[in-house]
């Protein structure tokens, strides 16, 4: 069994981990870069060690800075998490060549799976259905656009190492396809360091829906079932739940059955997921072939599918734990975390197939820093309150503490919100009452609209697709009520005397109790020398320029990207609100802005 385990992860996941260490008996290691010093994770940690600054390239991603933190407190082990490294071939094969245990998959399967390209065509040979795509061979743009062209729109041009939707794009027109394209790699190569790319059909109006699965060194592969992940914005899940609303007995014996074949085929180990697309009507069908070639139901049908016929597809395969777990944990009574450390550590799966069974229904909300008023641009700051739900059959999965920071360096989730319970109605009604009473104060997050959406008539009623949320969310936002979206403000004595949640810091070091002491935190933003006909486009939130596609004097209409930002794992552009002619360019590419920095001057 595993000694020592060192997590190169952090928030939440990291303190999942460290929880089961302790029910295993193996001590934990904790890293953290500068921003996350004072963290829950390194204070739950039996020992943690500093890795380096905040920006995660430096610290989380630096692989040989973790390989010595493993060296230095003698850890026999590494987890790797979700995110970050867990689906990086070099980091496993470093940890091997390191004389550690990698909690997960061997490099090789990572390589095998981890490319989505090599994981459809590997698939396909196992007889699993995959979309109609293609993979060019030439990948410079033009190669690409030859590709979409003859895949036909609309399609999705997707990263081949990707994950999470990102460096993924959507085209519908012709026009839109040299942009997307650009987007996609750029996006790609920052995130998975490979902006190889290939395009798929689109497949209209589906239901995204994974299963779980597990397998061992000894020729065990075992499924967990499946979970819904429809709820979905922008490609990135908000709202999972499991057993999938659309699931009858004949298309759960099928699809896990795939996913069965598709783990064998890779010759998995560990925890893995198999995503696939669910076919949900009202768009024309095509039978696809185990090698990916389709063909029409019948000229022009267009049905919805019936139950154990519908259609399904091979999406991709994430060689990790993944953020959503905890639904099957619930459903199924099992231990994830705790079965990934004894099957690293070369035992058996202590359960087979036929000893694990789904018992009533889970569904977990993802609260994220974010506001949905302002097209859910994430939020960075101090959480001045921090109050988690305590109700029978609610489970909360954080990696945050009153006074923490939400950090414009990571992922802005605060915290998994899990209800379970005997039918779907009541875990819904779980779940709403739980997020009632989740109390987080000084920015603003995503739970107002969370109950938003557990409430609409089509998530109760199970009529979801991945498309529900882009298509419906403005409508959702603009329903939330302003005081339930508001960020509340300290005491009344302080908001009287002008301090806001932006200049309130009773977790500075020596405060009093005199609002003398609350001071704006950072360094002073850049303001505007304003004039008549003159405008400041400014950085909603901290963020790293990636572009600056202006120089003064340049004309730009209405719409035009003139800068391009990247905080929290998201591109932002920031637009031109007006005709006009660019005055002055204050920001430069690789700048780290703040809040409210004034990026360009429009005349």
């Amino acid at each position: 069994m595993i000694r020592r385990l060192l997590i190169a992860n952090r928030g939440e996941i990291a303190l999942r981990i460290i929880h089961a260490c302790r029910e295993l008996g193996i001590e934990s290691v904790a890293v953290h870069s500068d921003a996350d010093a004072h963290a829950p994770h390194v204070a739950a940690a039996d020992r943690a060690i500093a890795i380096g600054p905040a920006p995660a390239v430096q610290s989380y991603l630096a692989i040989p800075r973790l390989l010595d933190a493993a060296h230095a407190s003698g850890a026999d082990a590494i987890h790797p998490g979700y995110g970050f490294l867990s689906e990086n071939a070099a980091f496993a094969d470093a940890c091997a060549r390191a004389g550690l245990i990698f909690v997960g998959p061997p490099a090789a399967v990572i390589t095998r799976m981890g490319s989505k390209i090599k994981a459809r065509r590997l698939v396909a040979t196992a007889g699993v259905p995959i979309v109609p795509g293609e993979t060019p061979a030439d990948q410079s743009d033009a190669g690409v656009r030859k590709a979409v062209d003859r895949v036909g729109l609309p399609a999705l041009i997707k990263a081949s190492a990707g994950g999470g939707g990102k460096g993924m794009r959507l085209v519908r027109e012709p026009g839109e396809v040299d942009a997307a394209i650009k987007s996609a790699r750029r996006e790609a190569e920052a995130a998975f360091a490979d902006g190889t790319l290939y395009v798929e059909r689109l497949v209209e109006s589906p239901r995204h829906v994974e299963v779980q699965i597990f397998a061992d060194a000894h020729g065990h592969v075992v499924h967990l079932f499946e979970r819904d992940c429809s709820a979905q914005r922008r490609h990135q899940k908000v709202i999972e739940e499991s057993p999938s609303p659309v699931m009858t007995a004949g298309l759960r014996a099928r699809m896990t059955a795939a996913a069965v074949a598709a783990a064998r085929a890779a010759d998995y180990r560990n925890a893995g997921t198999i995503e696939f697309l669910v076919e949900s009507g009202g768009s024309k069908r095509t039978r696809p072939t185990s090698a990916g070639e389709t063909h029409p139901t019948s000229a022009g049908e267009t049905r919805p599918p019936s139950g154990d016929d519908a259609l399904f597809y091979f999406l991709e395969m994430n060689t990790r734990l993944q953020v959503e777990h905890p639904v099957t944990e619930q459903v199924t009574g099992l231990d994830l975390v705790r079965t990934q450390m004894i099957v690293a550590s070369g035992e058996p799966l202590p359960w087979t197939q036929d000893a694990i069974a789904q018992r009533g229904h889970a569904i977990e909300a993802r609260v994220y820093a974010e506001d949905p008023s302002r097209d859910f641009l994430p939020q960075a700051g101090r959480v001045l309150r921090y109050r988690e739900p305590r109700l029978p059959g609610v489970r909360v999965d954080s990696g945050i503490a009153e006074g923490g920071e939400v950090s414009v360096f990571y992922d802005p989730l605060i915290a998994k919100v899990i209800a379970t319970a005997e039918t779907r109605v009541l875990a819904i009604a779980r779940l709403l009452a739980a997020l009632r009473d989740f109390q987080i104060d000084g920015l603003r997050t995503n739970i107002p609209f969370l109950m938003t959406v557990l409430a609409h008539p089509a998530f109760r009623e199970g009529r979801l697709d991945t498309a529900f949320l882009d298509r419906e969310g403005a409508a959702l936002a603009a329903a939330i009520p302003d005081a339930a979206a508001a960020v509340v403000a300290p005491a009344a004595p302080l908001r009287e005397a002008g301090v806001t949640p932006a200049t309130w810091d009773p977790w500075a070091p020596h405060a009093e109790t005199t609002t003398a002491t609350y001071q704006t935190r950072g360094p002073a933003r850049r303001r505007l020398p304003t004039g008549a006909g003159r405008q400041a486009l400014t950085a909603p939130m901290p963020a790293t320029v990636i572009a600056v596609h202006v120089k003064p004097g340049d004309r730009v209409s209405k719409g035009d990207t003139v800068v391009l930002l990247e905080a929290m794992k998201m591109e932002m552009p920031v637009r031109v609100t007006d005709d006009g002619v660019v005055a002055a360019v204050c920001c430069t590419q690789g700048e780290l802005v703040q809040a409210d920095a004034v990026l360009i001057e429009m005349q």
